[in-house]
């Protein structure tokens, strides 16, 4: 079996469910028909997310034109120090960059907060800090960005959507410091299950991704076991992150209802119900 193959369509669920955090900018064919690829699952809405300022404008755009895409909108706390230092390696996807300063940054920041005012726009995100891409120079430019995100989030009452690796401790700090939006949800949720108690007590979504499939992932499972129905989120962070059994091939939004499965099964619930909660739960996390 070819690793770029895209997997077969799972069966479809029974009861409609939405693919809380997706790139569809980042898929291989049309959104036209990654839509119905997933409509034909039963997985009817999802929230598309940019990482910078470009595939932000991206996001927003295809909301306008589609009903059942979400946007959200900001610069990925990997992109803030590039922003700053530059990036003579090229790096990310987009190549090279020279350095821009406070002033750049600023700049970037002032188009997500002109994007995060727009109806269709659901939400602020994905910031937050990655502490595995990004060495001990880049801190201070991921978290002046995350609390801009913060505050962008908070005055036009938009969710938040953390992107949070290997830097909980900070993640939570700087979200108790600056004080929380109303709607905050940890995408791709990585912590364990203490701190899915901590997320809990604050009120935090947590999204979990196909990696809750993969066999070395039990500190999650366990996370997903603690946290309370009415805050969890399934996603897919497509392209990345398929679940199992076809880890390491393309990801899409029609392959929600194979993780939606596996957890319902950590979960001890049957599918139909933990659809419906999920559902219910984005919804309200995305004011949709």
């Amino acid at each position: 079996m070819s690793r770029t193959e895209a997997p077969p369509l799972p069966e479809p669920l029974r009861v409609p469910v939405a693919d809380s955090h997706t790139h569809l900018d980042m898929q291989d064919g049309t959104v036209e028909e990654g839509l119905a690829r997933a409509a034909a699952v039963n997985v009817t809405t999802v929230v598309q997310v940019g990482c910078d300022v470009k595939g932000s404008h991206w996001a927003a755009e295809t909301a306008a034109a589609h009903p059942s895409v979400h946007a959200s909108v900001a610069l990925h706390p990997n992109e803030a120090p590039r922003i700053v230092h530059g990036d003579p390696e090229g790096t990310a996807r987009q190549g090279a960059r020279e350095p821009g300063g406070k002033a750049a940054l600023d700049e970037a920041l002032a188009e997500i907060d002109a994007l995060a005012a727009l109806a269709h726009v659901r939400a602020v995100g994905e910031t937050g800090l990655d502490f595995f891409r990004t060495g001990p120079e880049g801190v201070a430019a991921q978290e002046e960005s995350f609390r801009a995100h913060i505050e962008i989030a908070k005055r036009h009452r938009k969710a938040l959507v953390i992107h949070d690796r290997e830097a909980h401790a900070d993640v939570l700090r700087v979200l108790a410091d600056a004080g929380a939006p109303e709607r905050t949800v940890f995408h791709c949720y990585s912590g364990d299950a203490e701190m899915a108690r901590i997320c809990a007590a604050a009120g935090y979504f947590m999204s979990f991704a196909g990696n809750v499939t993969f066999k070395n992932a039990q500190p999650l499972r366990d996370a997903l076991a603690v946290a309370p129905t009415e805050l969890v989120l399934v996603e897919t962070d497509a392209p990345f992150l398929t679940p199992a059994p076809y880890r390491g091939r393309p990801n899409a939004p029609y392959l929600i209802p194979v993780t939606l499965r596996a957890m319902a099964e950590v979960r001890n619930t049957d599918e139909d119900t933990l659809a419906a909660a999920v559902y219910d739960n984005t919804a309200r996390a995305f004011d949709f």
